[in-house]
């Protein structure tokens, strides 16, 4: 279970600074695009970095809490959408589609099968886990085998010359998972972290709280132990998807971390490899409860806040285009000296 990933080296952080601070406009006028192209630079540990064959990995499976009333859909929804997938219907087909993004849709642990489909990728390590309101979602072992195949995911798509990563997931209750992860590992009051997931009503909401406080405080796990957390309150794409940030951060691949369900997968990845963090570009600040406070606690500040709160990867999608232009400005905008433009200071 050990991922070797160290900071980028920062060597070439200076000159990647000077090359930003030439370009023909005023100090700091692309705002947050400017640390983009220096952090993807300082991950690829060039001046001109490229992007190449860029992943959407959406990972789905069902959660046994789903039926105590956390949601208000039921969880044959989870089955449906990753059909919809397929099929090419989503928001996050549009997106991907649109911007050149590889969709791989993964069956971590659905409920459903759905036989051989040569556009999904069935890693499923069980039909959906356990409900962590009366035992454990998982198991330890389900865990370590749901981490472990993220990472081979992502290996594969290493393998064939991706360098940027997109996250995505669909699995009905996984806000549930999410708040309870969150709760326990930033050490923060449930009601700040849960929120309505699919569209609860009051009453609803209210229902959800109760019974995720009734679960954490069923369960005796150690915060300062993230897999164990992980396996009480998780999901198996949520524990996928945590390999599948380390494996590519392994590699030095730029990680496009979604929104609220992906912020938390990458907090239990952060707690068992902290350097990860230098790789991740946050694509977006949710509408759901929550992932404004789960940003702050890893200090990511995050491209796009425009109320999203679908999940599949679509905020990571919409921000991708984004990250290509903050390298792509990097290695295309002119400089001062090539334009004949007076710098600040000049004549």
């Amino acid at each position: 279970m050990k991922f070797n990933i160290d900071p980028p080296q920062q060597a070439l952080r200076t000159a990647l600074l000077d090359k930003v601070n030439k370009k023909t406009k005023p100090l700091g006028a692309l705002g947050l695009l400017e640390e983009v192209a220096i952090q993807v630079g300082l991950i690829q540990q060039t001046l001109s970095p490229q992007l190449s064959n860029p992943a959407m990995l959406v990972f789905a499976a069902d959660h046994g809490i789903a039926i105590s009333g956390v949601s208000p859909y039921p969880q044959a929804v989870t089955a449906q959408m990753v059909y919809n997938f397929l099929q090419g219907g989503a928001a996050i087909n549009v997106f991907a589609h649109q911007h050149g993004m590889h969709l791989r849709v993964i069956d971590a642990g659905v409920n459903h099968d759905f036989g051989v489909s040569p556009d999904l990728i069935d890693a499923k390590i069980a039909r959906g886990t356990a409900n962590f309101l009366y035992e454990p979602a998982m198991s330890k072992a389900q865990c370590e085998q749901a981490i472990m195949v993220g990472a081979a995911i992502a290996r594969k798509e290493l393998a064939i010359g991706c360098n940027v990563f997109g996250f995505g997931e669909m699995g009905i209750g996984n806000t549930s998972s999410a708040s309870c992860l969150m709760s326990v590992l930033c050490q923060l009051p449930l009601s700040a972290c849960v929120g309505r997931g699919t569209g609860l009503d009051d009453v609803g909401l209210a229902r959800k709280l109760a019974v995720l406080e009734q679960a954490v405080s069923l369960h005796a796990v150690d915060n300062s132990q993230p897999m164990e957390v992980l396996a009480t309150f998780g999901g198996f794409e949520l524990a996928m998807m945590v390999g599948a940030m380390l494996g590519a951060a392994e590699q030095k691949a730029l990680l496009l971390v979604d929104g609220f369900i992906a912020t938390a997968a990458l907090l239990v990845a952060s707690q068992l490899a902290p350097a990860i963090l230098h790789y991740c570009v946050f694509a977006h600040c949710s509408g759901e409860a929550g992932h404004r406070q789960l940003l702050q606690h890893l200090g990511a500040t995050p491209l796009l806040d425009i109320g999203l709160r679908l999940g599949e990867g679509t905020g990571a999608a919409l921000a991708y285009p984004l990250v290509q232009s903050a390298v792509n400005f990097l290695n295309e905008m002119a400089s001062f000296e090539s334009a004949g433009v007076s710098s600040r200071g000049g004549a």
